[in-house]
């Protein structure tokens, strides 16, 4: 892999990073949106960069991807944007992590938070997004996240593909006295009408001397060789044979090691604390004190852990109420509040329901969840007075970057944050406070690069997690359709309380995160509401994979059910006739599954099947659990998923991501829950917060449609489908209606 020097000031090559996706926009968001960025990258000496997602060199071609790999792919897909255009070698490309830089802004992120139906996208409200992309671009919100990557990249990594491809074309014209209409190119050269062949590499200097194309076409899809293939992935190979490095990984010559103690009481600072007996134990070197916490560094990561036990320290209390049961009835007074959202509320349900004469009626409610990712939270530091450097598995680079610089005192330009691998992100990795606590610790430790790596338990218990969350449901049933639907969320506000930590704001207006997965969902219902009310509470709280789609899918999609069997109706048909009034790919997703499994509405005694269908970042997903008695315990055994993505850039991607979402999601619906017990989280570790494992897994079937009108996103939609169709098919198995989550609280389950 090529060297890279760090970031540095303006260069003079830079890129157009808009597209054609602005066209129609307001004046102002036009210009901004398209107004050039400066390249960050440095190239090292023989190499040649042409913008700020390409580096040439002898070797072959790195493509820079600005957002961080998980374990989702993306290096691969955004790489094969850069490459079909570029026409070079899969095999002669190599993949980076790009330094933080706004030139790598994610301009589809904002566009999650516009309070609209996305199914039902009106021109004036792309144009709306298109705006918020100049929000995200001045922000210089370089973030991964929302399910939005290959969405933000299609146009502009594809355009640095094709305006390096034609800046390449005109050096080579300039070479060979040729007009560039004539030449082509193949296989990372260009080549002439005569058959002259001249590399990328040898044309790469002079092409960097010459002003950028204004005008090019984009390859068409029918001559597409990379995407809409399933692609060899470019990390594959140095995760099967070790070599890949994640954060954890990360060593430096001199590195100390360190571990953390934070208080359990989260949020509160620590009272006192004495050291005596932890100084006492060899090998340990520095005890850092925090407002809320320890930190010790020793000569290994095992001896820090051990010796932050030993520190004996008085904790402040919680600022919240200490159990899980007076937390919930918390949650429960935010009904009486007037709702922040009422994003959808057709036709009259008041009068509906006022003159209903047998209403379908439903409570439900879903605990805090905590993120598990496989790889620990950890981060590595350097600091030199005048500099530091983060090495950290992060899913925000900038705010990780202005963040740590805050924490030490320096001015961000001087502070380089390096992305190795993440294992595993789900969101919890989109926070800084894992980097701004090594920050300190190796501030106090000058000169010493400082690897903080925390423990499953610290983890675990001082995570920002999915917000418990409550929902009230009633509807009416008549002729065996839903004339009515009504439903209410109270639950902490991720958006607020994130926003406010990252950001140092809150959003104005209509929270549309906090309703996100019912509000948005495509059934023909002629009076329905859905609303949203906060709860407020100090519970450290965050972004978990598909936010509050999450929980509203389970109510929504639990209740939808209730009123199917209420109409004496087939539930997958049901839902058909509900979505075909609304939107037809939903509906044509509803057919495929129950054609991918056979589904009759009817099941032998052993056996129980439950289908849910949700909307969510871009893309509708229908699935079908299937579940079974198993002496007693109820075992997952099939799942059947059909997607909508619009268009399908990597299948096999895809399917992996559908994959995972659903197992994140059954993962969570069956086991997980967070819960407190004076002021403190009792799960400690995966005893406690147990996770689908192979011998649970159910055989899993993964169909993809390309008929929706837009590109959704992939990382997130298969999880909330999850929850409510397992649910379901517990309700088909047993005849008992699961209402709360998690399912093994009142269910028995394989493990």
């Amino acid at each position: 892999m090529p060297e890279m020097s760090r970031v540095g000031k303006i260069t003079r090559r830079t890129l157009l990073v808009a597209s054609a996706a602005v066209a129609g926009g307001v004046a102002f968001g036009v210009y901004q949106a398209r107004r050039e960025l400066p390249n960050p990258l440095r190239p090292a000496e023989g190499q040649t960069s042409l913008n700020p997602y390409l580096i040439i060199d002898q070797s072959g071609v790195t493509i820079i991807t600005p957002r961080a790999e998980m374990g989702q792919g993306i290096h691969t897909t955004l790489a094969a944007m850069v490459a079909e255009e570029l026409d070079v070698a899969w095999d002669s490309v190599k993949v980076m992590h790009g330094p933080g830089d706004q030139a790598y802004f994610n301009g589809a992120i904002m566009g999650l938070a516009m309070p609209f139906r996305d199914y039902a996208e009106t021109d004036f409200q792309t144009r709306l997004k298109v705006s918020s992309a100049v929000m995200a671009k001045m922000m210089g919100l370089q973030v991964t996240g929302g399910s939005t990557s290959t969405i933000d990249g299609y146009e502009k990594m594809r355009m640095a593909g094709a305006t390096a491809r034609e800046t390449l074309k005109m050096a080579a014209a300039n070479q060979l006295g040729a007009g560039v209409d004539t030449l082509e190119t193949r296989a990372g050269h260009v080549i002439a009408a005569d058959g002259t062949m001249l590399s990328y590499a040898d044309l790469a200097p002079e092409a960097a001397l010459l002003d950028t194309p204004r005008s090019l076409e984009l390859r068409d899809p029918s001559t597409w060789r990379y995407l809409g293939q399933s692609m060899p992935r470019k990390d594959q190979s140095a995760k099967a044979t070790g070599t890949a490095e994640f954060g954890a990984d990360v060593r430096l010559p001199g590195m100390k090691f360190a571990a953390i103690r934070i208080n359990p009481n989260l949020g509160a600072p620590v009272e006192s604390y004495d050291d005596t007996d932890a100084r006492k134990m060899a090998g340990v070197e520095e005890i850092i004190p925090f407002d809320n916490g320890v930190a010790v560094v020793a000569t290994n990561t095992w001896l820090a852990m051990k010796a932050t036990d030993a520190v004996q320290i008085t904790w402040a209390p919680a600022p919240y109420p200490p159990s899980t049961k007076e937390l919930l009835t918390v949650i429960e007074a935010g009904f009486e509040s007037k709702p922040n959202s009422t994003l959808r509320d057709d036709g009259d349900v008041e009068t509906v329901l006022a003159e209903a004469t047998e209403k379908v009626t439903a409570a439900y409610s879903v605990p805090w969840l905590a993120h598990a990712t496989m790889e620990p939270m950890n981060a590595t530091a350097l600091y030199t007075g005048d500099a530091l450097t983060i090495w950290s598995g992060n899913q925000a680079p900038l705010i990780t970057r202005d963040k740590c610089a805050e924490a030490v005192g320096l001015d961000k330009d001087a502070v380089e944050v390096i992305t190795p691998f993440l294992g595993g992100g789900f969101g919890r990795r989109g926070e800084f406070d894992f980097s701004r606590y090594a920050a300190l610790v190796a501030k106090a430790v000058p000169g010493t690069p400082i690897k903080v790596t925390w423990s499953r338990e610290e983890d675990m218990r001082h995570d920002f997690y999915r917000p418990a969350a409550l929902a009230r449901f009633e509807g009416v049933v008549e002729e065996g359709q839903i004339k009515a639907l009504s439903g209410a969320v109270s639950a902490p506000s991720v958006t607020r309380q994130s926003s406010l930590r990252l950001a140092g704001f809150a959003p104005p207006g209509p929270d549309k995160g906090h309703v996100e997965g019912a509000f948005d969902q495509p059934y023909g219902i002629p009076n329905f509401r859905y609303q949203g009310h906060f709860a407020d509470l100090e519970v450290p709280i965050g972004f978990w994979r598909s936010v509050g789609n999450s929980y509203n899918a389970f109510f929504m999609e639990s209740f939808i059910d209730e009123m199917a069997h209420a109409a004496a109706r087939d539930p997958l048909e049901f839902r058909k006739e509900l979505a075909a009034r609304e939107h037809e790919p939903s509906a044509m997703l509803l057919q495929k599954v129950k054609e991918m499994s056979d589904w009759t509405g009817q099941t032998g005694p052993d056996t129980g099947r439950g289908v849910a269908l949700t909307y969510s970042f871009g893309t509708p997903v229908a699935e079908i659990i299937e579940v079974r008695d198993e002496d007693g315990a109820i075992r997952v055994t099939n799942a059947w998923i059909a997607c909508d993505v619009g268009r399908a850039l990597d299948p096999e991607i895809i399917r992996a991501q559908m994959s995972s979402g659903l197992i994140y999601g059954l993962s969570a619906a069956i086991w997980g829950e967070i819960t407190f017990e004076n002021g403190q989280v009792v799960q400690e570790n995966f005893p406690d917060y147990d996770a689908m494992r192979i011998n649970t897994c159910p055989e899993i079937a993964v169909e993809i449609r390309e008929t929706n009108t837009h590109m959704g996103g992939v990382g997130e939609p298969g999880l909330p489908p999850a929850a409510p169709a397992l649910a379901n098919a517990v309700f088909d198995l047993t005849g008992t209606r699961p209402r709360e989550l998690p399912l093994s609280k009142n269910f028995s389950f394989v493990s």
